[in-house]
């Protein structure tokens, strides 16, 4: 199982739902995201949050740098990023089941949040996976393997894509590819543009996470 950091229930009790953040290339599981999970835990008091840490150690900077990654960007070509995906994927699947069986909650009582590398991973994984999970966030991503998508999807949970219109690392018009992949798909995708906003999560961009993971569960 991958080494993750966890937010328990705000109620002390047994968790109802949970959260799982997944970390762009370079961070680690108790990075930023974490800090989201906080600032959320107040209006989802019986969530429980984990955030893993990515299975390979980043490959871009010192050993002792410490951080963590899905796959290498070594080679940023869609072809080796789609290739890293898919060697990591049976790992966070792994992963997601685990959450599932050690909280005692069925996949649809899981969510997926990713950021960067994290969002790459979450979009490959969530649709191919056997046990639906409730719904996925994507910030700064972008969707690989979208030529395949609709013939290797298992289920269609809802999406929301959230993209700084400023950002520098991963280009802006990539939430718009990954809308169209997925609507082709026919997957329900909500977007959320953030204006002026750079490769990171700004406030707008937490306020309304928070109001779709809200909205995934009824009670």
């Amino acid at each position: 199982m991958l080494k993750d950091y966890r937010l328990p229930p705000a109620t002390a009790g047994k968790a109802k739902r949970a959260v799982i953040f997944l970390h762009g290339v370079g961070d680690r599981g108790d990075g930023g995201l974490l800090g989201i999970g906080q600032m959320w835990a107040r209006y989802l008091p019986d969530c429980a949050f984990r955030c893993p840490d990515g299975p390979f150690a980043y490959d871009m900077a010192p050993e002792d740098f410490g951080g963590r990654q899905w796959f290498s960007l070594a080679d940023r070509s869609k072809t080796a990023m789609l290739s890293g995906a898919k060697k990591a994927a049976p790992l966070l699947d792994g992963y997601i089941d685990q959450v599932q069986k050690e909280l005692e909650l069925t996949s649809e009582r899981i969510a997926l949040v990713g950021f960067s590398q994290g969002t790459m991973m979450a979009l490959y994984v969530g649709f191919r996976r056997a046990k639906p999970v409730a719904g996925m966030i994507g910030y700064s991503g972008l969707l690989l393997g979208d030529e395949d998508l609709k013939t290797e999807m298992k289920c269609a949970p809802p999406v929301l894509l959230v993209h700084g219109t400023a950002d520098e690392v991963v280009p802006f018009g990539a939430m718009k590819l990954a809308e169209a992949g997925l609507k082709a798909a026919g997957i329900p995708v909500q977007t959320l543009a953030c204006s002026g906003t750079a490769h990171t999560i700004d406030d707008v961009g937490v306020a309304e996470g928070l109001r779709f993971i809200k909205g995934l569960w009824a009670d």
